[in-house]
């Protein structure tokens, strides 16, 4: 494994679906011609996923130190941090132990990427109600890496094969985002994008800028962000040199940008982004009753260190049912290995 990155996954919430889905997922042992991965989490927690999943074959691995992985197929390498009790823990519930755990799971992990010890990190998905009940008040993932690496200007980008969405708000309320939308942040985010596409080999991206209001205001008719803050935004753009485009109005950005008219897309807002990705991505079977699909990418950019994620919550109502889909975390796992220059 001496030429393969390490990647650190996030166990995510000890009662959702995140130490059933990490398990399905490293039982691919494909994966493991590709990468070097070892869990930060609870070795107790995983035992008892793997009991629900019935996967007898694999075998827990808890180490203290990323050193002692063995980063063998059907081996779960977990960094245990003994932080949450399987007998305490509630499938589905929202709890001050569970946030705790997860919290100080996604603190590990950074700590380990700021100190060289693995090349990317990987998250499964926290709830923000309990994290926040254990004292540690952040609105999601991206808010914590900004926070304990020290950035400033970073942004979400979701990515489903090749449809791209950076935003230039996420977890605020839709009024504060309206708020949010000014030159010098659209700006930041059209250089953020063009940086990330040339990373995953795009030579000369193509940034297409989202509007705000209905039909990009209608000259003013019915909104003034277009004028006042977007097109002086991508004006500027184009004078630094990035082929920025726009604005297009949020109903046909996305149909264009899956058509291959922009390598990657500007959104103003979290929904105005999320929404047609997971339109995509997440596929439910209404005759069977169950998710087919449930995929994409979660990645901040902007950090010092790799982020990706999965682009779903928590879904406590499938906690320990074995029913979730592991295809995010599989998709986010292709991402950090591709950006720590392994192989996908």
């Amino acid at each position: 494994m001496k030429n393969k990155p390490i990647i650190g996954i996030t166990m995510g919430d000890p009662a959702s679906i995140g130490p059933e889905l990490t398990l399905k997922a490293l039982s691919r042992y494909n994966i493991y011609e590709r990468c070097a991965p070892v869990v930060i989490g609870d070795a107790a927690i995983l035992d008892k996923a793997k009991e629900i999943l019935g996967k007898k074959e694999l075998r827990i691995h808890p180490v203290k130190d990323v050193k002692e992985a063995l980063f063998s197929p059907g081996v779960i390498d977990v960094l245990d941090l003994g932080l949450a009790d399987p007998n305490k823990i509630k499938p589905g519930e929202v709890s001050a132990m569970a946030g705790e755990a997860a919290f100080q799971y996604v603190k590990k992990v950074i700590e380990l990427a700021m100190d060289k010890k693995i090349a990317a990190t990987v998250t499964n998905a926290i709830s923000k109600e309990a994290i926040n009940l254990a004292g540690h008040h952040y609105s999601g993932h991206t808010e914590i890496y900004a926070d304990l690496t020290g950035t400033k200007k970073y942004t979400m980008m979701l990515a489903y094969k090749d449809l791209r969405v950076v935003h230039v708000s996420t977890h605020v309320s839709l009024r504060e985002a309206c708020d949010r939308v000014k030159q010098e942040r659209i700006l930041e985010v059209i250089e953020i994008a063009n940086k990330a596409c040339i990373e995953m080999g795009i030579s000369s991206p193509v940034i297409g800028v989202a509007g705000l209001n209905p039909h990009c205001g209608e000259n003013g008719l019915f909104g003034m962000e277009e004028q006042e803050e977007i097109i002086p935004a991508i004006k500027e753009a184009k004078l630094r040199g990035f082929n920025a485009q726009g604005p297009i109005p949020p109903d046909s950005i996305f149909s264009k940008a899956r058509g291959g008219f922009y390598d990657i897309v500007v959104a103003m807002y979290h929904d105005q982004g999320h929404i047609p990705l997971k339109v995509l991505g997440f596929v439910y079977n209404k005759d069977l009753k169950k998710w087919d699909s449930v995929e994409g990418v979660n990645i901040t950019l902007g950090l010092p260190i790799i982020r990706t994620s999965v682009d779903h919550g928590t879904a406590f109502d499938q906690a320990y049912t074995g029913l979730a889909s592991e295809f995010s975390l599989v998709n986010a796992m292709d991402y950090a290995i591709s950006f720590a220059g392994g192989n996908i």
